[in-house]
């Protein structure tokens, strides 16, 4: 296979070469349409730099900061990440490369902001990023750009953010394959609920994807004919847990479903069990400890995960090869979702 050259991207992208250069290595201004072709033209044509210039740079050390929600008890999805970061770091010694984490606030937006300006006052090489709030990480995009600093973006993508590579799940399919597991198994009659225990569904990008898809599966080809009720929950708090969720089974006695948008799937697992309730099926999202938990006991019939530790790894090394040889990395990975019952939990690997 002949080495695709600089000269070439730089013919069919119809710049210099100088442009596709700074690009290409991260240097200088560039004006964003003409960035975004040179790279695209670079993944078509499969660049790869001489093995010259990777020879050259493997003594350099490499610093990437990594943007996440601080995990805990409640939101242990969060707590998966860093194993997977770790890893990454690990398997590319002898090199150096040092991560540095910075944790905010789950839905807290003044908190991401704090983290955001600690982290570019570090001056990092690369950034791995979950773009949770919308607002905010869009805004913090534009930052990145403006720093030339590449950055990836996980779990949550943002349409033209100029991310170097977006890795996580495909948020609107997941929907879909929640809404047909749920379609398989409740009543044609009945109702389901849709519960999204966030602050600000609003500015959640994931969780409004996630239910979109869920939608549009019972508009295309769902058979159930019952009604779609969708309920904000602000905390993990059990009281406030309770108050929301009896007064819309009070409201809407025939729901005989609920999805649980988020990894919190185990706080409704948790109200269900409390209300000895063994009527209605329970899909939610990912393997924590807490859901797994809940899924052998029988009170979650299906969860569907997207190996975040394995989304993670990917991210630092696909990081390291662009920071290290410039190796332009697919614009989205798509994570493959695994379809979890009590049959085969035992079988999956975290």
């Amino acid at each position: 296979m002949k080495q695709v050259r600089i000269k070439d991207i730089a013919e069919k992208a119809g710049t210099s070469i100088g442009t596709v250069d700074r690009v290409l290595h991260n240097r200088g201004e560039v004006a964003e349409k003409t960035r975004e072709r040179i790279l695209k033209i670079a993944r078509e044509l499969q660049y790869q730099p001489n093995i010259l210039a990777q020879a050259l740079t493997t003594k350099k050390h490499y610093s990437i900061a990594t943007l996440i929600p601080q995990g805990n008890d409640d939101n242990a999805f969060w707590l998966l990440h860093p194993i997977g970061i770790e890893n990454a770091v690990k398997d590319l010694r002898p090199f150096k490369v040092d991560v540095k984490f910075y944790f905010f606030e789950l839905h807290n937006e003044a908190d991401f902001m704090k983290k955001s300006r600690e982290m570019l006052a570090d001056k990092p090489e690369g950034v791995i990023m979950a773009p949770i709030l919308k607002k905010e990480s869009i805004q913090l995009c534009n930052e990145l750009k403006e720093r030339n600093i590449p950055f990836i973006l996980i779990d949550t993508a943002i349409e033209n953010s100029g991310c170097l590579s977006f890795i996580g799940e495909d948020a609107y399919q997941g929907g879909r394959v929640a809404a047909s597991l749920i379609d398989y198994g409740v009543h044609p009659d009945k109702d389901i609920l849709i519960v999204n225990i966030a602050k600000d569904l609003g500015n959640t990008q994931h969780l409004n994807r996630r239910n979109q898809g869920f939608m549009s599966y019972f508009l295309d080809t769902g058979k159930n004919r019952g009604m779609k009720i969708t309920v904000e929950i602000p905390s993990t708090d059990k009281v406030v847990v309770e108050q929301k969720m009896d007064r819309i089974l009070e409201t809407n006695p025939n729901i005989g479903a609920v999805l649980v948008s988020s990894a919190k799937t185990h706080v409704i697992a948790r109200y269900l069990q409390s209300k000895k309730d063994k009527d209605i099926i329970l899909v939610g999202y990912e393997l924590t400890k807490k859901n797994i938990d809940f899924l052998k006991k029988g009170v979650i019939q299906f969860l569907i995960g997207q190996k975040p530790i394995e989304l993670s790894e990917k991210a630092v090394k696909k990081l390291f090869d662009y920071l290290s040889t410039r190796q332009i990395p697919a614009k989205e990975e798509f994570q493959p979702v695994e379809i979890i019952n009590v049959e085969n939990v035992d079988l999956v690997k975290g």
